[in-house]
């Protein structure tokens, strides 16, 4: 099929690049004609600018002329007029120097644009007119009859230095208009060689597009008679190359199906290793829980017990019983974690007393013939991650380890700090991190595995052992959270992770057993609150807690009738709602609520958020179950606290 598609579609490949290339061709033939035109259009420009220019240069100089010839003729006739005293000569005198002081003044306005000229016909002028003064005084003694003096004041001023400096200038003029005209009319000169040049290159270059477009032409009809035979080939290749595409299309069908179904299958796997791990898992927990319960129930019985009888001893296996369902709620929490089905925020952590406290989780899931030793490093630093994440992604590692060591041998977690240049590790920033390092001593990894050890679904374990996805969540976790993760092994020589965490500047939040509130004082603030919940124990074991606490508690067993219970009761300070409900979840009640609760503070209250959105639940406060009145406190004030921010804000 490949072979004949080439074959039918040569000849359009072979049509494609002529035509290219034609266009090419009519393109730059447009551009030669364009050129010549531009350049023919700018020539005579700038002819008809040299022309003028020369005119302009040509009616200066004689102007220039005329006004000398029209002070040569005033001194010619105020000569005449001295000797002869006649009045008519003294009028010529007179006519003549009025023209010669006009055509000074129409040559200013003509070399109005000539800066240099303007100042030597600025120097003119005053030369004209001190040649004038002189000429006048003579004249005058003819005037008053005295002929002697005015003959020798006209010999006297025949050759002064007046004259002088007005001939000089004129001459000065003259000469400069000249080289003006000298230089424009070589620049004229130039403008037209190289006009001429340009116009033969472009004229030699449109000679060449018209030789190349006529090659193309012989080359297209060549081309003409190839395709007709080609089209005769490929029309007996149409019906084969049919049935191939048919059959190609129908084992595609076929791989893509077949490729659903691969997937699906990998799908179910994963779901049922996951599965496999946490059942695992669980039957670790399932055991202490079972001892936790039977500390709640039995702490609870006795505590019934010395009630009725008066005892004074209900107080501690009440505290007992506390203990005991605080433990529980911590392992509930921790099963969640590790099967990724309750909402994660990062807080303040201490890794060395996480990782103290994983240690019976550590024991039930790795057995006894693994020993697991820890070495507490961070002398008081901080990390600011999830913490349930975190201990899910160190029971991930330990578990890895303890298929490595193929469930017998020792295992080392430890703490300690690091200060990293830039660029140390990976696209670490520079600065303070928590070192927290899982060591085995298994079998170690070879280069080759080293390398894809992060890919998603990249395993070295049986068909059935595991997804692959173990490496792949903790690195995306590490990088998350602003670290890196390094990996140090070798065959037969073990492996060591560890996971670079930045330093967190804050106190550590300490989980577990919460100490007792005191009931409100009636000096302590009173809240109205709406409480949200669909089971009916919650619900009245929160009111009370609540109006324990001093506030005025309104139930609310239907989130889709917290509307109309909400216009009914007027305004309050705060919504206490569960996350999961039948009908309507409670991120989605208070979504719906909009604008009418723009001031209102909202507080989750949930013990497996897994179900609903994530993204609805950022910017609020969440308080999970099981919680103490101490916690129910303190969640109502930082939720309040919180929208009164935001309010300022």
């Amino acid at each position: 099929m490949n072979d004949a598609v080439l074959f039918v579609e040569r000849p359009a490949r072979t049509a494609g690049w002529r035509i290219w290339i034609l266009g090419a061709l009519a393109v730059l033939g447009i551009a030669v004609l364009v050129a010549l035109i531009v350049i023919q259009q700018r020539a005579d420009v700038e002819r008809d600018k040299a022309i003028t220019l020369q005119q302009h240069t040509f009616e200066v100089i004689i102007r220039a002329n005329q006004l000398s010839a029209a002070v040569a003729s005033a001194e010619a006739a105020l000569g005449r007029y001295v000797v002869s005293a006649d009045k008519t000569l003294g009028q010529q005198y007179a006519g003549y120097w009025q023209r010669a002081g006009e055509q000074l003044a129409r040559l200013q306005h003509l070399t109005a644009d000539n800066p240099e000229q303007q100042k030597r016909l600025a120097a003119l002028r005053r030369a004209f007119d001190a040649r004038g003064k002189e000429l006048n005084e003579t004249a005058l003694y003819s005037s008053y009859k005295r002929h002697r003096d005015a003959w020798g004041a006209y010999y006297q001023v025949r050759q002064g230095p007046a004259r002088q400096d007005v001939e000089m200038l004129l001459q000065h003029v003259v000469d400069s208009e000249r080289g003006l005209l000298r230089e424009r009319t070589q620049a004229a000169s130039d403008l037209i060689a190289s006009s001429s040049l340009a116009s033969r290159v472009l004229t030699a270059f449109g000679i060449v597009i018209v030789l190349a477009a006529v090659l193309l032409g012989w080359l297209a009809v060549q081309a003409e008679g190839e395709r007709a035979a080609a089209d005769a080939e490929a029309h007996s290749q149409r019906e084969r190359a049919a049935e191939l595409r048919q059959a190609v299309d129908s084992a595609t069908a076929q791989l893509l199906a077949e490729a659903r179904e691969r997937e699906a299958a990998e799908a179910q796997l994963r779901q049922v290793q996951k599965m496999e791990a946490v059942g695992q898992l669980t039957g670790g927990i399932a055991h202490d829980f079972n001892n936790m319960l039977a500390v709640v129930v039995g702490g609870l019985e006795l505590a019934k017990r010395h009630v009725q009888t008066g005892g004074g001893a209900a107080l501690r296996h009440i505290d007992n019983a506390m203990e005991g369902a605080n433990r529980a709620a911590a392992l509930t929490r921790r099963l969640l974690a590790f099967a990724r089905s309750e909402t994660l925020m990062p807080e303040a952590v201490d890794p060395d007393a996480l990782i103290a406290g994983m240690s019976d989780l550590l024991d039930r899931t790795l057995g006894d013939t693994v020993s697991v030793h820890t070495e507490g490093g961070s002398a008081g630093w901080r990390i600011w991650v999830d913490r349930h994440q975190l201990e899910n992604a160190l029971l991930n590692l330990a578990v890895n380890a303890r298929d490595a060591m193929e469930g017998r041998g020792a295992l080392t977690i430890s703490t300690g700090q690091a200060t990293l240049a830039e660029g140390e590790r990976s696209e670490c920033a520079a600065g303070d991190y928590m070192r927290i390092t899982v060591a085995d001593t298994g079998c170690g990894m070879t280069p080759e595995v080293l390398d894809r050890v992060f890919e998603p679904f990249f395993t070295t374990k049986p068909v059935g052992k595991g997804t692959g996805l173990g490496l792949s969540q903790i690195f995306g976790f590490v990088r998350q959270s602003g670290g890196e993760i390094a990996i140090q092994t070798a065959p037969g020589a073990g492996t060591r992770v560890t996971l670079y965490l930045p330093r967190h500047h804050g106190e550590a939040v300490q989980p577990g057993v919460e100490a007792a509130v005191a009931p409100a004082s009636p000096a302590a603030p009173s809240h109205a609150i709406l409480v949200v919940e669909d089971d009916p124990r919650v619900l009245a074991a929160t009111v009370s807690a609540l109006e324990e606490l001093g506030h005025r508690p309104t139930p609310c067993a239907d989130p889709l009738l917290a509307p109309s219970l909400l216009a009914a009761i007027g305004p309050v300070d705060l919504i206490l709602s569960d996350v999961l409900m039948p009908g309507q979840t409670g991120p989605e009640m208070i979504a719906g609520l909009g604008d009418r609760i723009a001031d209102v503070a909202v507080l989750f209250v949930t013990g497996f958020a897994g179900d609903a959105d994530a993204e609805m639940l950022v910017g609020f406060p969440v308080l999970r179950k099981p919680y103490t009145l101490a916690g129910l406190a303190r969640a109502i004030d930082g939720a309040l606290a919180q929208a009164g921010a935001r309010a300022l804000g």
